[in-house]
């Protein structure tokens, strides 16, 4: 782990904070690495309970490193390419909510980190933009072609990924793209109420939830009921479903097990 990506662990909330304010957080080989190795520590930690995605300085994530786009093999190119979605991999992949802090821009690979995230607190000011297609590369890049459509509809996503063109914070919070937009005055407490109404939840059944939503995207009806009869079996044994049934009769907060 290098001093690229910030690590801090609190009350349950991991904090990954992407730390090239100089390159206005581009993702370069070294940050890349970084991410993969902790979202898979995260993965494996019982003290994590929910993970905020954030970028030091002025902006979120200005995308890729261009500096490395050097000539190299195809066969270079396709493992680098291959290994740039591997944070996104583990972002969707990782049983535990995932929030993106957006503030500045959200551009290219930061775009990609964002729209692999459970949820996208936004800053007003904030832009996003898929920039691909203005260097001559897919616009389908970062995870783009995947879940931008399955985000925002086929409508907004075509345009965002054929144009290259910035759409700012309110046109992204109307399509869909964000899922809250607050003033950059509150953008750290809206997150941190975020990520604490996670961390004090229920782990296991934030995992189902997670689970189910993802499987949806690739499944048909019948099949996620057969997974939502079994996972509602799961937790109705559970003890923190007593304890939240418990807690809502009696009217105060439910106190999970970590």
């Amino acid at each position: 782990m290098t001093d690229k990506l910030l690590k801090k662990l609190d009350d349950g909330i991991l904090t990954l904070t992407l730390n090239r304010p100089d390159k206005l957080n581009a993702i370069d080989f070294e940050l890349l690495d970084d991410l993969v190795e902790a979202f898979d520590d995260a993965k494996k930690n019982n003290d994590v309970r929910a993970i905020v995605l954030a970028g030091e300085g002025r902006m979120f994530c200005a995308g890729a490193d261009i500096g490395q786009m050097v000539d190299r093999t195809p066969a270079e190119w396709e493992e680098i390419v291959d290994h740039y979605l591997d944070p996104v991999r583990a972002i969707a992949n990782i049983d535990k909510p995932v929030i993106t802090r957006c503030h500045g821009n959200v551009v290219g690979g930061g775009l990609g980190l964002a729209i692999a995230s459970d949820f996208r607190i936004a800053a007003e000011g904030s832009r996003y933009c898929a920039p691909f297609v203005k260097l001559a590369l897919a616009g389908c890049d970062m995870s783009a072609g995947y879940f931008l459509p399955r985000l925002v509809g086929l409508g907004p996503a075509t345009d965002m990924m054929m144009t290259g063109r910035f759409v700012d914070a309110e046109e992204a919070l109307r399509i869909g793209l964000v899922s809250r937009l607050v003033p950059e005055t509150e953008l750290d407490n809206a997150v941190y109420e975020l990520a604490r109404s996670f961390a004090d939840g229920p782990p296991r059944t934030l995992a189902f939830t997670k689970r189910a939503i993802r499987r949806s995207l690739e499944h048909d009806m019948e099949t996620e009921f057969d997974y939502e009869t079994f996972v509602q079996v799961q937790c109705l044994q559970s003890d923190d479903h007593k304890e939240g049934v418990m807690a809502f009769q009696e009217k105060r907060p439910a106190s999970f097990k970590r």
